[in-house]
């Protein structure tokens, strides 16, 4: 049954009891647990602001996945919630029925309104109903805090009324409450808006971060601080920050950077898009580093030599299981230094991105030993490179011994383009007809998928569409 319809007939006796809210308000101490969520869906949506608030305070589960219900925040019924957690917090100690400890506004615990209002409400999970732990007495409960945990998506230049009103409540009552989110994404608001918002928020739950903005280093650096604080964080990501040259300031902004992953205990995934201030000072970032990490992306922007020796060189890059460096021009560079990054990894990689990195033959040549040796390589993409039939061969024939492989992206080989660059469709043909011929003769059953770059309909930046070529 739908997590919005509770069963016909309980639903008609929760709604003629919702009449008088001061009826239902009476009988919540008697009211059996397995009545409070279909009851309290009704009150939601009904908007008996009267009801909620009684029902918040008599609530029989430490969590209230309230964020299940609320598809547009109504301010109304949001209020009725907050002002049910002010009475429960402002009371010497806790009704005895109610078990409230987290008020959670994310749009998760569909489940639980479902387990409860519909056919599996005796299925219930352990965890959204779990009282507090026997061994704390009711003084201790009283005193620790309400957690409330919300979706933080920070991408207007003005914050929305809802988490206006919400940062304000919390504010004036931040020795009662604590707001907390277990994911940022920042895409674009002012600092002093974000400075604003974080300071009411405990940094300590942040577990990943997500920062896609045009900011200028300097506005990063300001916010290296707050990241530093958030000492949870396994997995951050940041793209394109603009930089100008790197002069003396430039320097002590990546500095002011780079020292926070030194607080990042748990950082397991790092993904940097377009870090161009990382040139040249890569060694700056890695040496912070304090815990291996399991995947590592650094993408379109420029390495050099010392920066990739680096890489390859950084003990917590060891335990890879995901690495990308598309975007990277490698053409360029020592080509011992890609194979060496390799061999540091392969014993768990599993999925390689490189793709656009001006890969050509004599590159390709030098890491199909490495590569080779990946025994649990899962995904590997070469797209938007330029390679030859002939290097394309010894590539299968090289990677036909990994047993887990099972997504491969390659570009089309370059005897199917013109000397201008433009794909000839019969070229194309033949070299599918060739690369189909050269996976029967390995014999072993494979999937590889072919697109070529620039896109003849997309722009020079994108790939068409892959198309599989397929040996059973």
């Amino acid at each position: 049954m739908s997590v919005w319809n509770p069963l016909r007939l309980l639903g008609l006796a929760g709604m003629s009891l919702l009449r008088d809210e001061t009826s239902v308000i009476s009988i919540l101490e008697y009211l059996p647990t397995e009545l409070f969520p279909p009851l309290f869906i009704l009150a939601f949506y009904g908007r008996h602001s009267e009801a909620l608030k009684a029902m918040v305070q008599a609530w029989p589960f430490v969590r209230l996945p309230l964020g299940g219900l609320m598809q547009t925040p109504h301010r109304g019924t949001l209020r009725a919630v907050l002002d049910g957690v002010d009475v429960l917090v402002a009371q010497q100690g806790h009704p005895r029925r109610c078990k409230l400890r987290v008020l959670d506004l994310r749009h998760t615990g569909q489940d639980f309104w479902r387990k409860w209002c519909g056919d599996g409400a005796h299925g219930y999970s352990s965890t959204l109903m779990a009282p507090v732990a026997e061994h704390r007495s009711r003084a201790e409960q009283s005193l620790a805090p309400v957690v409330v945990f919300i979706e933080l998506h920070l991408k207007e230049r003005t914050m929305d009324r809802f988490l206006t009103y919400l940062i304000r409540w919390v504010e004036e009552r931040k020795a009662s409450v604590h707001l907390c989110c277990k994911k940022l994404k920042i895409l674009s608001m002012p600092m002093e808006n974000i400075m604003k918002v974080l300071s009411r928020v405990q940094l300590d739950c942040i577990q990943e971060v997500q920062v896609n903005c045009t900011w200028h280093l300097s506005t990063l650096a300001t916010f290296a601080p707050l990241l530093g604080q958030m000492n949870k964080v396994q997995r951050f990501l940041l793209s394109h920050i603009h930089v100008s040259a790197l002069e003396e300031q430039e320097q002590q902004h990546v500095v002011q950077i780079t020292s926070q992953f030194l607080r990042l205990h748990h950082l397991r995934d790092l993904c940097m898009e377009s870090p161009s201030f990382l040139e040249g000072c890569l060694d700056e970032m890695l040496r912070c580093l304090t815990t291996p990490l399991d995947n590592l992306a650094i993408t379109h922007c420029l390495l050099s030599d010392s920066d990739l020796s680096h890489l390859s060189q950084c003990p917590n890059i060891s335990q890879l299981k995901g690495l990308d460096l598309s975007g990277i021009t490698l053409t360029y560079s020592s080509p011992e230094l890609l194979p060496v990054l390799l061999e540091k990894v392969a014993a768990t990689l599993q999925e390689l991105y490189l793709e656009q990195c001006g890969i050509m033959d004599s590159h390709l040549e030098t890491i199909l030993q490495p590569l080779s040796h990946c025994s649990q390589l899962m995904f590997f993409s070469l797209r938007g490179n330029l390679i030859s039939m002939a290097v394309m061969e010894k590539l299968l024939r090289h990677t036909s011994g990994l047993p887990s492989l099972s997504q491969e992206l390659y570009p089309v080989p370059q005897e199917s383009y013109s000397s201008q660059r433009i794909l000839q469709p019969g070229r194309l043909a033949q070299c599918r007809a060739e690369l189909f011929e050269i996976l029967r003769v390995l014999g072993r059953p494979r999937i590889i998928w072919i697109s070529s770059s620039p896109c003849l309909h997309c722009g020079d930046n994108t790939f068409s569409h892959p198309q599989p070529i397929i040996y059973r």
